[in-house]
């Protein structure tokens, strides 16, 4: 970041419980566990009344009568209403997106304080209908007279009633995610072992930070939940070696449940501000909000031969490392967000490829190894869960206690996405 440029402070997080999918929080929505993230936030630090710069949160997937779900969940969060909100949808990269964009607002000195979170639920998807259907609705809607409203309706069909939820594959591939890292997993020779082993590493260090309390004021209990009901601390590899390949159900298969993020609910957000506002209010300075990066890959092939799905960050890891000017072995802690076990592993042999390096992003030196045990201390997304957009702000809250609690050091937060997106960030303290 320039020296022109405000530094941006992480004061806090706070998030639920993730939650799997038609569980806990299946009579909620997203704007009910929004509301109750941010006033979770909102009472930890003291800030019930008070105007903020801003807030910026996402889902998704929403229905189309939370098109201002932001707005409305800051309303009933405590702040006071003159704090303006607005949505944001990257894919799994939505909260992180949301944290980069206000944290480069309080750099340029536009604002001092705001929230960036997200949200997501697939235990309550829109549910739509066919488009017969909605023409009759719509067509009805309109009439004037009695006759006119009825009319419409004798020509439905029984096959318009038909319900469609949504569609989970690419547009442009028809595959569905875990088909697409099944794809990658064949590519760069990724075996069911290793990704077992490092599904199983997941839950335990999730297990581990939880038994050792360090998510105790970081996550607010909800609906009856106080814990991350994903997490299998009584896993073991023989448990997961049993589980049947999903996306691939042949004998090459290598992705299963147990090594793949589950579908979740859940919700996250952080505090950030400059410098000057949190000292001023005394309040904590976690780690500083440093760097940040975008990518994208061909992942349908359009200007040349397809990439991988989800091999975005392998281009957007080396080119922040380069603006800050450090190397990937220079980072304290890395929090790769586990999409799929196959997904991680695939982007580290990537980092580790001077093949690779060399075609796809003109480096003369692969960016080398990390030491995995620095990678996801505290438990990952095949853990704990992956509600799309909460999972970057729990990352960011999840990563600036651990640089908090060391008291020095960088650390690498980075989020494959749909779409063939991958978002980064650094953090430093």
């Amino acid at each position: 970041m320039s020296n022109d440029l405000r530094r941006v402070a992480i004061v806090g997080s706070a998030r639920i419980p993730f939650a799997r999918s038609n569980g806990a929080y299946s009579a909620l929505g997203n704007l009910e566990m929004l509301t109750a993230c941010l006033s979770a936030l909102v009472d930890k630090f003291g800030l019930k009344g008070e105007t903020l710069g801003e807030v910026a949160a996402g889902a998704v997937i929403k229905h189309s009568r939370d098109w201002n779900l932001t707005r409305e969940a800051a309303l009933g969060s405590g702040l006071h209403p003159h704090t303006p909100a607005y949505d944001v949808q990257r894919a799994c990269g939505t909260s992180l997106t949301t944290a980069v964009q206000l944290a480069q607002r309080i750099a340029l000195g536009e604002i001092d304080v705001a929230i960036a979170g997200g949200v997501d639920t697939t235990s309550d998807v829109p549910v739509v209908y066919s488009p017969a259907l909605n023409k009759i609705v719509l067509e009805s809607a309109r009439g004037r007279s009695l006759g006119q409203r009825l009319k419409p309706w004798l020509r439905l069909r029984p096959g318009d009633l038909k319900p469609a939820v949504p569609a989970v594959g690419e547009p442009r591939t028809g595959l569905s995610m875990g088909e697409h890292c099944e794809l990658m997993a064949k590519e760069w020779g990724i075996g069911r072992v290793e990704q077992d082993e490092l599904a199983l590493q997941s839950h335990l260090k999730g297990a581990k930070a939880w038994q050792e309390g360090f998510y105790d004021d970081l996550v607010v209990p909800m609906a009856g939940l106080s814990r991350d009901n994903n997490l299998r601390p009584d896993t073991s590899l023989e448990k997961l070696a049993a589980l049947k390949a999903v996306y691939d159900r042949s004998e090459a298969g290598t992705l299963t449940a147990g090594n793949s993020t589950p579908l979740t609910d859940g919700a996250s957000c952080v505090l950030l501000a400059s410098e000057t506002w949190a000292r001023a209010r005394g309040a904590p300075i976690q780690a500083f909000l440093a760097h940040s990066a975008v990518a994208a890959v061909d992942y349908a092939g359009m200007a040349g031969p397809r990439e991988g799905l989800l091999m975005a960050p392998a281009y957007a890891v080396p080119a922040m490392l380069d603006r800050a000017g450090i190397a990937l072995q220079d980072l304290d802690i890395y929090e790769i967000h586990e999409a799929f076990a196959a997904q991680v592993l695939c982007t580290l042999k990537a980092w580790e490829s001077a093949d690779y390096c060399r075609k796809k992003l003109g480096r003369n030196a692969p960016l080398g190894t990390i030491a995995r045990e620095r990678m996801n201390p505290k438990g990952g997304s095949v853990a704990l869960g992956h509600p799309f957009a909460a999972t970057g702000t729990r990352i960011v809250g999840t990563l600036a206690k651990q640089l908090q609690e060391r008291g020095s050091g960088r650390g690498l937060i980075s989020i494959c996405t749909a779409g063939g997106l991958g978002v980064t960030a650094i953090l430093e303290r």
